[in-house]
């Protein structure tokens, strides 16, 4: 999976983008494109890539052998998402939420997402905190221009970000690819954690409390990206209920 957004559609945080990314002369970051056709020339043949105008792209390569986790992409009605792992709970979920039997995980995450953004009746962190299961995806709201990212709290399911060249942010569960594409200035997608391309980042096991940069150091002494926690000593407002103009569209 691989998801690029341009600078103008995602507010990232700036301690993933590493000075050291643009003083590399052996490893410098790449231009979209390029990170693009590394990720087609080193998929299989079934993968495709989805531009929405020159700010946003979705790739995906469906797995070539059988796993525990699932990749799968769905678009509904200008909205896209690219979900990897399983949930336990589906068919729960796909009852509660009057969807058929036949709905898969991405299905459901849209669905939820579409609910939530129409001012459904619960918050973002309490829906996905009923994700029973491994979980990472990635959302692209075409007809809103926003971007929205969660990770599972078991961590099984690893996703990984950072900045390209051309300051788009890069998103993928392929270390590699990104490391490739990014220098310096990548990191592990917190565990546990949401992400909205206007409002920033978010614990939802947490969700009162404000996350808080760590700088990661390599293997070479370098500053490589963040890492971000919980803050525990801090205190974020109660994400709003139903009324409100706040919730998975547009928390704040």
């Amino acid at each position: 999976m691989l998801g690029i957004f341009k600078e103008k559609l995602v507010n990232a945080p700036k301690e993933l983008n590493s000075p050291a990314s643009l003083n590399s002369s052996n490893n410098k970051p790449k231009l979209s494109h390029e990170i693009l056709h590394n990720f087609m020339s080193n998929n299989s043949s079934n993968a495709f890539c989805m531009n929405f105008g020159h700010d946003a792209l979705l790739a995906y390569s469906p797995l070539n052998q059988p796993s525990i986790h699932q990749r799968l992409f769905s678009g509904v009605d200008n909205i896209y998402c690219v979900f990897l792992g399983s949930l336990h709970n589906l068919s729960m979920l796909n009852k509660q939420y009057g969807l058929s039997k036949g709905t898969n995980e991405a299905m459901f995450i849209i669905e939820a997402y579409r609910t939530l953004r129409d001012r459904g009746p619960y918050p973002a962190d309490q829906v996905l905190k009923e994700l029973e299961g491994s979980f990472g995806f990635v959302i692209y709201d075409n007809k809103d221009g926003t971007v929205f990212v969660a990770s599972g709290s078991n961590g099984q399911i690893g996703l990984y970000w950072g900045i390209a060249a051309d300051g788009s942010v890069v998103v993928s569960e392929n270390l590699e690819l990104i490391k490739a594409s990014c220098a310096k200035s990548f990191a592990p997608f917190p565990t546990g954690c949401m992400f909205h391309s206007e409002h920033g980042l978010l614990s939802f096991e947490h969700p009162t409390k404000k996350m808080k940069a760590m700088p990661r150091i390599d293997s070479e002494g370098v500053m490589c990206g963040a890492n971000f926690n919980v803050d525990s000593q801090s205190r974020n407002p109660m994400m709003p209920r139903v009324g409100s103009e706040a919730n998975w569209a547009t928390w704040g």
